[in-house]
């Protein structure tokens, strides 16, 4: 009898590690985001309640990826895709969609005016005026600021609800708290780069530009529109970093180092790393911020 109330007490003990939410997780709703950031905004307003799976692996090129077999099966038992503009999805969304069609495609860029993508172009030539006014891509990292955060956050509020009625007040009140901690980091980044308006920061992807839009920095990137700067550009670059007294490049993991390693060396600078696609999306701003201050001048 003994043995059988342990029996009894133990099966139950696990069945609550499943239901602490009140939600087991077989119940769960999974869902898709493009990349690692996303992760951590959809469980800011979903908690326990969703499982957040990753398109884009960690350390992989949001820009070229290509879904795995064992994503795309997945993906057939998701419920919502949060999707954000990022280049891969221009080739593999309908894809995505057409694999579930009962899965509802939530784009969380949805209300952002996007920006060109930054290039640098410092030359007085008319072909140099002309590249830079006929230069139409538009930059997808708008995770990379705050403010428009509280823009996404909205609409993955709005997705969650629509397809989770039942938990409408508890992913209100996450998303209040949310916008709470946006509001709040928003003001610490403002401090930390207090007194640096105008001033620039040499980038190998130009990924920081709405960052910088919304500190007052300004990015000067060594890539031009997804491509290595030809070797008259590259000699541009290093000319305006020598007369700026830019001595820091700052790359990220996901891409080749070569170009901004060739340019800090010929400006007797150095390289640093600053991740656009960290999970701990928060405290790496607030590490990027504290690099940018201690290097521009």
């Amino acid at each position: 009898m003994l043995r059988r109330l342990l029996k009894v007490f133990c099966l139950s003990l696990l069945m609550s590690f499943g239901t602490i939410s009140g939600v087991s997780a077989a119940d769960k709703t999974t869902v898709f985001v493009s990349i690692v950031p996303q992760k951590f905004f959809v469980e800011q307003i979903a908690k326990d309640l969703v499982d957040v799976q990753v398109m884009v692996e960690p350390g992989a090129n949001p820009h070229i990826y290509e879904p795995k077999p064992a994503q795309m099966a997945a993906i057939s038992k998701a419920k919502i895709y949060f999707a954000i503009g990022v280049t891969f999805e221009k080739a593999w969304l309908k894809k995505l969609a057409s694999a579930n069609p009962k899965m509802r495609i939530a784009h969380t860029d949805h209300g952002i005016q996007k920006m060109p993508m930054a290039a640098h172009h410092h030359g007085e030539g008319k072909d140099q005026k002309k590249e830079h006014h006929h230069h139409g891509i538009l930059d997808p990292h708008v995770w990379l600021s705050p403010p428009l955060v509280m823009v996404q956050a909205r609409n993955i509020l709005t997705a969650l609800q629509e397809a989770d009625p039942a938990h409408r007040s508890a992913y209100e009140a996450n998303h209040k708290a949310f916008i709470t901690m946006l509001v709040e980091l928003d003001g610490e980044l403002r401090g930390i780069l207090a007194g640096k308006r105008g001033l620039q920061f040499i980038v190998f992807h130009p990924a920081w530009g709405y960052f910088a839009h919304a500190y007052g920095l300004k990015q000067v990137p060594i890539e031009i529109e997804g491509k290595e700067p030809k070797p008259a550009q590259l000699k541009e670059l290093i000319e305006h970093a020598r007369k700026h007294q830019i001595k820091v490049v700052f790359v990220q993991p996901q891409f080749s180092t070569k170009s901004a390693e060739q340019v800090a060396k010929e400006i007797g600078g150095q390289v640093a790393f600053v991740d656009p696609l960290a999970l701990n999306w928060a405290e790496n701003l607030r590490e990027v911020a504290t690099k940018f201050k201690a290097v521009i001048k």
